[in-house]
């Protein structure tokens, strides 16, 4: 009867193969999967983009450079506007002020805070359109001289190309300035002022001379603005090579704030040097634009000694604005994404 019958234990066995073939047949998903599925597409689907580079040497990469010269110079000179009304002042007048300092208290008594600031309109919109050509002319003429002379000249002698391409760019650049700066120094060496603002001081000079008279300080102004470039540029480029030459660190590894820091001590030592390199053409401009008379009479009356007034205050001047220009030059390259210059 046994071997018709199966017995119960083989039947239970069977039973047990059947539910292990259906159990294994299943799929089994952890509890939370499709959760865990939706939350990384929702992630992908708002993951910031890589932020795009701006291709060096492209006309993008020129347009940024000229925003950065704006940026560094507009509010650099015109924020320094008590220094430089002061040094024009004792540029046309030596005998007005006993010192700076004397300077700056007597025109505060007599026009306040907002008398430290006359010619404040002129310089922002001057300097910040020759910021623009100086910076953005400078990259494009060291680009295209360095291409025209070729790497082993580049390697070799390169001061020569940066010279270059800072006198091209300055030449440009002063050709904005060049109205704005007579205004300016009209306005700040005349008392009372020439002008009540920007505006007022253009209808004056454009009633009274034409639209001629506001460049007729232009040969001074280059002889004036292209030597200190050719100075603030080379010189620069030059101090900023030197530092990352002796530091432990390579540039590529540094941080941005230590790039940045270079980038000031390199251009507040630059402007130091541009500053007394430019001196004697910057009392000229002060002389001309204020007395309107030819720079041989000028030079007459005031003699080589005379070229040098003001020149402690203007260093301190330049050496500061300088410094802060190429810090906030630099730095709105590293914010765009560009490295900062020099060094490479």
């Amino acid at each position: 009867m046994s071997s018709f019958f199966p017995s119960s234990a083989s039947s239970s066995d069977n039973n047990n193969n059947n539910n292990n073939r259906n159990n294994n047949s299943k799929v089994t998903i952890p509890s939370g999967y499709w959760i865990k599925q939706s939350i990384e597409k929702a992630a992908e689907s708002v993951k910031p983009a890589e932020k795009r580079k701006i291709e060096l040497y492209s006309g993008e990469y020129y347009a940024t450079c000229t925003v950065g010269g704006i940026l560094a110079c507009a509010p650099t000179h015109s924020g320094i506007t008590p220094l430089d009304l002061v040094k024009c002042r004792r540029q046309v007048n030596a005998s007005l002020y006993k010192s700076n300092i004397d300077g700056f208290k007597k025109i505060f008594a007599a026009d306040g805070f907002g008398g430290l600031y006359t010619g404040f309109g002129a310089t922002l919109i001057g300097y910040g359109l020759q910021g623009a050509g100086k910076y953005g002319f400078y990259e494009y003429f060291k680009k295209t001289y360095s291409d025209l002379a070729g790497p082993s000249f580049v390697e070799n002698y390169n001061t020569i190309i940066f010279l270059a391409a800072s006198a091209s760019a300055e030449f440009l650049a002063d050709l904005a300035l060049c109205p704005f700066e007579s205004i300016k120094v009209r306005t700040q060496t005349t008392l009372p002022p020439y002008a009540s603002s920007v505006f007022d001081g253009w209808r004056k000079f454009v009633a009274k001379d034409g639209f001629s008279g506001l460049y007729k300080g232009l040969v001074p102004l280059w002889c004036r603005q292209i030597p200190y470039t050719m100075v603030k540029f080379s010189s620069f480029e030059k101090i900023v090579e030197a530092i990352y030459a002796r530091l432990p660190t390579k540039k590529s590894e540094m941080s941005v704030l230590a790039q940045t820091g270079v980038s000031f001590t390199g251009g507040y030592i630059a402007g130091i040097f541009c500053a007394t390199v430019s001196h004697p053409a910057d009392v000229l401009v002060s002389q001309v634009s204020s007395t309107g008379k030819s720079i041989g009479t000028i030079y007459k009356q005031i003699g080589f000694t005379g070229l040098w007034n003001g020149l402690p205050m203007r260093i301190v001047m330049i050496g500061t604005l300088t410094g802060f220009q190429w810090l906030i030059y630099d730095s709105f390259k590293v914010f765009v994404g560009l490295p900062t210059t020099g060094g490479h």
